[in-house]
């Protein structure tokens, strides 16, 4: 069964398990530094880290001018105003409710602007595969969604809708950023695009979250405790610098709605850990929730492209043993047939 999988449906199930497990390092780290902060800093050492890492592996590119503004709309979109939005938003909503309308919403968003741009063509396949994913997201989350206790008094008049509004934008954000991401990745290598996206995106979340966030100014200090700054240093390590990166490859060669499959499968990881690490409850509705979910992420990666990187980011072909012998030959037929007309000509 294995030999069936191809690298890019092994690297769709990577990146499954690590954001499927990232919600624990987000969860240790917001329990004690403000959330933008927290993301912000992340995000900019990650970009950072897998510029340094291009520059060392050899893996840059001429930078095209032209380029700079797409880089920085990528770069706004992908994290700026999906992080921001999101971490606000989920203040004033329950979690069930955030994880229904981030995840169902993110696949969708990202299939839309797909078409939208050309990008890709639309298929039954692909709408029953998101048709399902969805449906097992709602199975899944809406228990939570349903019975989640809203505040007592809320912050502000309309604080639930506008949160809801915040998070389901940053299902569109991501999505469209996402899309016109894809002609950048054809151009410049993934970890290049992913450096420079994260970069640019963590300092200006950074600027936002010190200019508006209660707390962040303080926070600079450092004064984290141990706990958050494992869950910072998990994100930065396996939730950015692969899990980022591993996203934009799957975006470059098999296409934005694909790739955000892993939408259906990395609640089931978050589902299972919780039930491993925090003994939580898995009930029946559960299951169904996870079993139709897994079905529409079967269906929408089944038959993918096999990995096509590009030529910035291909490895040189080793030559078979016979080319030499033939290259050599073939400068012998040569060099005689030339002889050959040499000699025709000077008996003419």
């Amino acid at each position: 069964m294995l030999a069936d999988v191809n690298k890019n449906q092994l690297r769709f199930l990577m990146l499954c398990m690590i954001w499927g497990s990232t919600w624990i390092g987000t969860k240790a780290g917001i329990e004690a530094v403000p959330p933008l902060l927290f993301a912000g800093t992340r995000f900019t050492a990650a970009g950072i880290l897998l510029l340094l890492y291009t520059l060392a592996k050899g893996e840059t590119t001429s930078f095209k001018v032209q380029d700079g503004f797409r880089f920085t709309v990528v770069s706004i979109l992908m994290i700026t105003l999906c992080y921001g939005p999101l971490f606000w938003g989920m203040q004033y909503i329950d979690s069930g409710t955030a994880a229904v309308l981030e995840m169902s919403l993110t696949p969708i968003a990202l299939l839309v602007f797909a078409l939208l741009l050309n990008e890709e063509t639309l298929d039954g396949r692909r709408i029953l595969a998101i048709a399902l994913g969805v449906c097992g997201l709602v199975v899944l989350f809406w228990p939570a969604a349903a019975n989640g206790n809203l505040p007592a008094a809320e912050a502000f008049p309309g604080a639930s809708l506008w949160g809801g509004l915040a998070v389901a934008s940053a299902a569109f954000t991501y999505g469209y950023g996402s899309v016109l991401a894809r002609p950048l990745l054809r151009t410049y290598p993934a970890l290049f695009v992913s450096g420079v996206t994260t970069l640019v995106g963590g300092i200006l979340l950074l600027i936002a979250a010190l200019a508006f966030e209660p707390g962040a100014v303080a926070a600079l200090s450092g004064d984290w405790g141990t706990v958050a700054w494992l869950g910072w240093f998990f994100l930065v390590i396996f939730g950015s610098l692969i899990g980022y990166t591993t996203f934009m490859r799957l975006l470059r060669d098999i296409g934005a709605s694909r790739a955000g499959s892993y939408a259906f499968v990395s609640p089931v990881i978050a589902v299972a850990l919780g039930a491993a690490v925090f003994a939580e409850q898995i009930t029946a509705m559960d299951v169904i929730g996870i079993v139709v979910m897994l079905s529409g992420a079967y269906l929408a990666m089944s038959g993918v492209p096999a990995t096509n990187a590009t030529v910035l980011e291909r490895e040189p072909e080793p030559k078979r043993p016979h080319e030499d012998l033939d290259h050599d030959l073939k400068c012998q037929i040569r060099a005689i047939t030339k002889q050959n007309q040499q000699c025709r000509g000077r008996l003419r």
